[in-house]
């Protein structure tokens, strides 16, 4: 039989049955197919098959919240927050597919050295999130993504600029890379201003590009604004003045706080040196420390008013309680404390306007032991002022259990204690408000807050009269006159204190302590320069002109009536 009789010879029911083999096949490969994709109950189906998928494509992205504003009392913008991109590069995809000339157009975008990036690059080839640069404008982001390089992204966030510059830095403070306040108020009020970020999911090609978003699972919430009491045009003329006094002194910095009486707000808070915190190149620590708040002085002949103060309230001494201070110095037990002259006869006014030392070791001596300590206590020394402000100082108010001559001398004309100019401006707040402590704010409040007496008021306001003679020809603060108002307050010059215990004989400390006008005062303003080397270094010469400055300035700016003569012609100022 032939070859061909043989092929014919197949049976037809295997022909038939091979056939349908054929044609089941594909149909049950469809089938699976179906069930794959439909059937939620297959194993290894659909969903996991999309599980997979979503793996690979949908991601979940943070949507930053938009920190809140900082704004001075009038409106005027101190920190805000404005949109910027981080670019990111996932190397495993980016490894080997950038060219030089791709990586030398990339670091020409975000202005680093071709070299520096390429070796940034080779030491992370595993890194599936290495920053390629933080903050960029969003144009210069827009830039580099349209170089379209393999796994590279870009991600939105948001950057803290100042518009008041180096004017108000240690007071507004810093907020670091992420967005989280370090410094100042930045970081006391972090929690409000941080707000809360939101959260979505999008789909992502594989080289990290969003391409859909897919559901929003947490919408952000914005930080709460803050409006601070402070009045950037009263900032800038006590930032400007001190910087001033500082370069003509040749001195290591200083400081300059103005509060409003009425409303115990603070209006202004200055510092020298200070920075730039939109440029952080070469940022020195020592600029970022708000020497208001965080430095300690001696406060010297500042606080004889308050010694003068006590010695009312005993009912030992009257306003016209004469004291003999001839014949210009006085021996207690190992030291001798002198005046610049022989002052002879002096009455309570007189020994604050000459800052007799004689005459207020005798009023001090005649006094109970803790009786002055126990005044300063109460007019805030030895406590925070609790403003808010991270690093606040406590102040240093030793107690004695032995209090000898010479500690009771020491502590009446400010020696043996040490505060911060924000805890003088306090107290000379306290003198100004007829002996009434008000708390203090650095938020504007439309409200008064509740005072309560923490010393005698008439005896508080004979010193508060007291304090013009300092002004006065013959004081020595002439330097602090207003032109147009009344004023009143005390100078100061301490020895700097050596860090290895006692006192420089050639470095001092300056500062001046004031209020305006006299009898209804609106404004205390307190100026520290620290180490002046040139130009004078007392109180009267260093920080009274300062004081004069800013407190007219501010008093202007508040719109409070002149109630003073403008002084003839500027008047040589010189004293403690």
């Amino acid at each position: 039989m032939s070859r061909r009789a043989q092929v014919a010879a197949v049976p037809r029911w295997r022909f038939a049955l091979l056939v349908a083999l054929l044609a089941v096949m594909p149909a049950a490969l469809l089938i699976k197919v179906a069930a794959l994709q439909v059937l939620p109950s297959e194993q290894r189906g659909f969903d996991f098959l999309q599980d997979q998928g979503d793996r690979r494509t949908i991601r979940e992205e943070r949507l930053p919240a938009y920190r809140g504003e900082i704004s001075d009392r009038n409106g005027a913008p101190l920190a805000v927050s404005t949109p910027v991109s981080t670019l990111l590069a996932n190397m495993p995809q980016a490894s080997d597919r950038w060219s030089q000339a791709d990586i030398a157009a990339l670091a020409a975008i975000i202005d680093e050295p071709a070299a520096e990036l390429a070796r940034r690059l080779a030491a992370n080839p595993r890194n599936q999130h290495l920053y390629i640069a933080r903050q960029l404008p969003l144009q210069s982001a827009a830039r580099a993504m349209a170089l379209g390089l393999a796994g590279l992204r870009e991600e939105r966030e948001y950057k803290r600029y100042y518009p008041a510059g180096e004017v108000a830095a240690q007071l507004i403070g810093l907020t670091d890379i992420d967005g989280n306040g370090i410094e100042g108020l930045e970081k006391a009020y972090q929690r409000s201003l941080a707000g809360e970020h939101g959260r979505q999911q999008v789909i992502k090609d594989r080289s990290g590009r969003i391409i859909k978003s897919v559901a929003l699972l947490q919408e952000s919430r914005s930080g709460e604004s803050l409006r601070l009491s402070i009045d950037l045009r009263i900032q800038y003329a006590a930032y400007r003045a001190l910087k001033r006094a500082v370069a003509e002194h040749r001195a290591e910095g200083g400081s300059v706080v103005v509060l409003d009486v009425l409303t115990g707000e603070v209006l202004a808070m200055a510092n020298q040196p200070s920075f730039n915190p939109n440029d952080r190149a070469g940022l020195a620590l020592a600029a970022v420390r708000n020497r208001a708040v965080q430095d300690l002085i001696e406060p010297g002949s500042t606080v004889k008013p308050l010694a003068m103060l006590a010695a009312l309230e005993s009912g030992k001494f009257t306003v016209d309680s004469q004291i003999d201070t001839d014949p210009g110095f006085l021996k207690v037990d190992y030291k001798t404390f002198e005046d610049h002259r022989n002052y002879g006869t002096l009455d309570i006014a007189g020994v604050l306007q000459k800052s007799s030392n004689v005459g207020t070791t005798k009023i001090a001596l005649e006094l109970e032991p803790d009786a002055i300590r126990g005044l300063y206590q109460r007019f805030g020394f030895g406590r925070p002022v609790g403003i808010g402000l991270p690093g606040e100082t406590p102040g240093n108010l030793p107690a004695h259990r032995r209090w000898d001559d010479v500690t009771r001398a020491n502590y009446a004309f400010g020696y043996g204690l040490q505060v911060s100019a924000l805890q003088l401006a306090n107290a000379y707040l306290m003198l100004a408000n007829h002996g009434r402590e008000l708390p203090l704010s650095l938020l504007k409040t439309d409200t008064i807050g509740e005072s309560h007496p923490v010393a005698d008021g008439p005896a508080s306001d004979a010193i508060r009269t007291m304090l013009a003679g300092v002004i006065e020809e013959g004081g020595t603060g002439r330097r602090g006159r207003l032109d147009g108002y009344s004023s009143a307050g005390k100078t100061g010059t301490v020895h700097k204190t050596a860090a290895t215990g006692g006192y420089h004989s050639d470095r001092y400390i300056s500062v001046f302590a004031g209020m305006a006008p006299v009898e209804q005062s609106r404004i205390v303003t307190v100026v520290v320069v620290d180490d002046p080397r040139a130009g004078g270094y007392y109180g009267g010469e260093a920080a009274a002109p300062v004081f004069a400055d800013v407190t007219a300035t501010a008093l202007r700016l508040l719109q409070v009536p002149p109630d003073a003569q403008a002084p003839a012609s500027q008047l040589a100022g010189g004293g403690l």
